[in-house]
């Protein structure tokens, strides 16, 4: 990426309140990221979507000192060969970027792993019981053995986040940890020897530019990217309060499955658990085999890439072939990503989908997916 471009764009997302969409407003009435530090304030009012709030927070910013700031960040990635995702580019995560308050910028050490076709993240309590650390290790060891390359996600907390991570990469596992901080440290410091290990399989990826400390704050606002990035999330153990149930909301909320292991009423760490199965948030699972039912996952089950030759010629319209192209082209999706992929409401989407199956060509599967089902 362009140096220059680089600096405006980490500039960008360093201001507060500023998400993608006003950003995209911003560049594309601008014409430019560099634009938004050059014009003056009545300029950058008339972008759509700079409200009262918003034009207040720009008179009070140091656009000269977010440059700096920037530039030093810069300098700091090159050095440490770290890679910059900006929301607009190519690389940007795919499931992620479906969410609307996705960061504005990723920073990313480690191999790009976060678009495999099966990714799943895994959280929990940071005080787990010798039984909660034995069904993390259990469904990710399962998972390793009938997918083999899903990519595990977790937030290398203590307790079921480093267990999951641990895991994956004895079973050889691709596993993301996703932080509350810069990338200029870890922590908990003593998990540093595992996050290197964790380069050689995966990646550690974080919004925040280095210096920046671990608060409590960073790690309640991180928990988005790890339900972002998944097809589904996972809490092992929970207490009712917790970063594991924030995370576990924030997934349904963007339309994810959202999985939990029962325990006794009595038990602290499954009262959280037990809330998100009661409240309808969460599907439970006992085992692997579960998770694949829930998410339609079916482990050696090929299914034919090829298309008749006169596929086209029973599709009614031009929104039915375009969603057949999205779904041969995507393997599966889930019914809201379809959505917004094929540009059809979810209320048509539906009806689209079901007039599908009834011609043979789409199969529905529990957890809203949807998959192409055609024949050579």
């Amino acid at each position: 990426m362009d140096q220059s471009l680089l600096k405006y764009r980490i500039a960008l997302s360093l201001i507060k309140g500023i998400g993608p969409k006003l950003a995209r407003n911003l560049i594309a009435y601008l014409k430019s990221e560099a634009a938004f530090f050059e014009e003056k304030l009545p300029t950058l009012r008339k972008v759509p979507g700079i409200g009262p709030t918003l034009e207040q927070l720009l008179r009070n910013i140091d656009r000269k000192s977010l440059l700096n700031q920037a530039e030093e960040e810069c300098l700091f990635i090159q050095k440490h060969h770290i890679t910059p995702i900006f929301f607009s580019d190519q690389d940007y995560p795919r499931r992620l970027s479906y969410c609307d308050d996705a960061p504005l910028m990723l920073y990313i050490k480690g191999k790009k792993c976060y678009d495999a076709a099966r990714t799943i993240a895994i959280v929990g309590t940071r005080t787990p019981t010798d039984e909660g650390l034995e069904l993390c290790e259990k469904l990710v060891s399962d998972l390793a053995e009938r997918h083999p390359g899903t990519v595990i996600v977790s937030g290398l907390a203590y307790g079921i986040d480093v267990c999951a991570h641990k895991t994956a990469l004895k079973k050889h596992l691709p596993t993301i940890g996703v932080l509350g901080h810069g990338l200029d440290r870890i922590y908990p410091f003593m998990h540093r020897q595992i996050a290197r290990e964790m380069l050689g399989e995966g990646a550690l990826i974080t919004e925040f530019r280095s210096k920046t400390k671990p608060d409590r704050h960073n790690f309640v606002q991180r928990n988005r990217i790890i339900a972002g990035l998944s097809d589904a999330v996972v809490v092992v153990q929970s207490a009712v309060k917790g970063g594991a149930l924030i995370t576990a909301q924030l997934a349904s909320d963007y339309n994810r499955d959202v999985l939990a292991f029962p325990g006794r009423p009595s038990d602290t760490y499954s009262k959280g658990c037990n809330y998100l199965i009661k409240s309808n948030v969460a599907a439970l699972i006992e085992s692997a085999e579960d998770l694949e039912y829930i998410l339609g996952w079916e482990p050696g089950v090929q299914h034919p890439e090829s298309v008749q030759g006169n596929l086209f010629t029973t599709l009614d319209s031009e929104e039915q072939q375009k969603v057949m192209e999205t779904l041969m082209a995507e393997k599966e999706l889930n019914m809201n990503i379809l959505s917004l992929k094929c540009g059809i409401p979810v209320s048509k989407l539906s009806s689209i989908l079901l007039e599908l199956e009834f011609k043979g060509l789409v199969k529905s599967k529990p957890g809203g997916i949807y998959r192409a089902i055609l024949s050579s």
